[in-house]
């Protein structure tokens, strides 16, 4: 089973999550065209056509117009998304017998709206509000068309079930997705069993006919709308949830819809997480092995953090590979440090944004998008704790070693590596007073660290090398296949509480 989990996610880590959501919303673009031909959709093809050039169209052409306005550069990967989001929202409109003029419009508005949001429903460079639910339920306001999300046809699931599992296990939103799913379900079960229907329909009803599904893999688990660590999305999965299944009417005016309980429920999210986007200047670069090289930037504002997190950048680069522009780096400064840096791996060959980060020059700025994750230490400093790193993984583990509580704390390091030259942070490690073990595949490590041979790490060696291994809790970071098998070995050494951070790579 590792070794089939570690081929599913080296594939994966070939797709960022945006290119992956693209990718899984095209097939399913294209699976409903198969469908509609197939006479299992009510609509026509001409209309079903006519519908995603115009929601794609539209969403593309406004977003860069949009951005040309405010003067930044567009994010064409968002707007392709957000084009599929509402052609999934919006029934097609009927062409024949006559063009339904008002449902063209409603769904241009939605197109329009959507994008404009990005910029102008935004808090210092970042979108609060999802821009396809903002689209959609601004367009419905103005009465000329409303959200059908008619993505919730039983047909659908046959894909749809398996895209949106896929883009769940990618994002690590599993778990955020099942409170959605097991509140909304439990609401909307006792709803339709009040009403006189059967368990079985009951349970089946929310699931085919309604956007369920849809609505949390494509768009409660949006990254940019989303508290930073994952007990805040879960509770906020559950306050959506009731917004999305509690049925309400405001004085005639508004009710429930799964587009306003979105929008509220990013409302929420905004104010308990990293309000707006963040604006780093370039400082310089060093290289911290011969394969990793550390990036140093100067925010403009103070960031909040926590050690062992990461921060989205955005970095734009004209000749792309096809993995879009953003990528998520794990911070290795303290939170009270002047300066931000991120240790990345650079190691040929290098993709398209790392190349656009090798290349700038200081003084140059660049966006952070994004703060968030779970890879931080127990609140309690009196838990001892393992940390195992393999390689690039040592990167969170220099943020935490460096920040004012580590003194405090009892922690032991795993440092595995080919070599000693490809040792990064040792200075960190050195200075934070943690007892470091070093494996290496050739060579010995720095006098400071135990060696710990090179024999292979399982379970065995791990309780010989840390005989309290299982008092501690443990944190694994590495490349998705190292992780799996730390994790495993750290598991049948006794460990209880394993926490893992595994780098794609890209």
């Amino acid at each position: 089973m590792i070794a089939i989990k570690a081929r599913v996610d080296a594939w994966l880590g070939r797709f960022t999550m945006y290119r992956l959501i693209l990718w899984v919303l095209a097939v399913l673009a294209v699976y409903s065209l198969v469908l509609n031909a197939l006479g299992w959709l009510s609509f026509g093809l001409p209309e079903m056509l006519v519908h995603l050039v115009l929601c794609l169209g539209l969403t593309y052409a406004s977003n860069r117009l949009v951005a040309m306005l405010f003067k930044v550069q567009p994010h064409s990967e968002s707007s392709l998304i957000t084009g599929l989001l509402l052609y999934f929202l919006f029934w097609p409109t009927e062409l024949i017998p006559s063009v339904q003029i008002p449902d063209l419009a409603g769904v241009a508005v939605a197109c329009v709206i959507a994008s404009a949001s990005k910029y102008v429903l935004a808090f210092r460079g970042r979108h609060i509000f999802n821009p396809a639910a903002a689209g959609a339920f601004i367009a419905g306001l103005t009465g000329l068309n409303i959200a059908t999300w008619w993505a919730a046809t039983p047909a659908m699931l046959w894909l749809l079930v398996p895209g949106v599992a896929l883009v769940l296990y990618r994002t690590l939103k599993v778990l955020m997705a099942c409170a959605f799913l097991v509140v909304a379900l439990s609401v909307v079960c006792a709803v339709l069993l009040r009403g006189g229907m059967s368990f079985g329909s009951a349970v089946w009803q929310p699931i085919a006919q309604q956007p369920l599904l849809f609505f949390v893999g494509f768009m409660l688990t949006e990254p940019l709308t989303l508290p930073p660590r994952r007990w805040q999305q879960v509770a906020l999965a559950a306050v959506v949830a009731l917004l999305f299944a509690v049925p309400y009417n405001l004085a005639g005016v508004v009710a429930n819809s799964p587009e306003l309980a979105l929008l509220i429920g990013n409302l929420l999210a905004f104010l308990v997480g990293q309000r707006g986007g963040i604006m780093l200047t370039y400082k310089g670069s060093r290289p911290m092995t011969p394969f990793t090289t550390e990036f140093r930037f100067e925010p403009r504002r103070p960031v909040r953090f926590l050690p062992g997190q990461f921060m989205e950048l955005n970095l734009p680069h004209a000749r792309s590979d096809g993995k879009g522009r953003r990528r998520v780096f794990s911070i290795t400064s303290a939170p009270d440090s002047p300066e931000m840096t991120f240790g990345v791996g650079t190691a040929e060959p290098v993709s398209a944004a790392k190349r656009a980060l090798l290349a700038l020059e200081p003084g140059q700025c660049v966006q952070g998008t994004a703060v968030g994750g779970d890879f931080v230490l127990p609140p309690d400093a009196g838990k001892p704790v393992l940390l195992i790193a393999a390689g690039i993984g040592i990167a969170p583990f220099l943020s935490q070693l460096a920040s004012g509580d580590s003194a405090r704390r009892d922690i032991v390091v795993l440092y595995l590596a080919p070599s000693a030259a490809e040792l990064a942070g040792s200075d960190v490690l050195a200075a934070s007073g943690a007892r470091v073990i070093a494996r290496l595949s050739d060579g010995s490590p720095p006098s400071f660290m135990h060696d710990a041979g090179r024999s292979r790490i399982d379970g065995d060696s791990l309780r010989e090398l840390i005989p309290d291994v299982a008092e501690r809790e443990v944190y694994v970071s590495g490349s998705p296949a190292n992780v799996d098998t730390l994790r495993s070995a750290a598991r049948h050494a006794g460990a209880r509480r394993i926490h893992v951070d595994a780098f794609a790579g890209y």
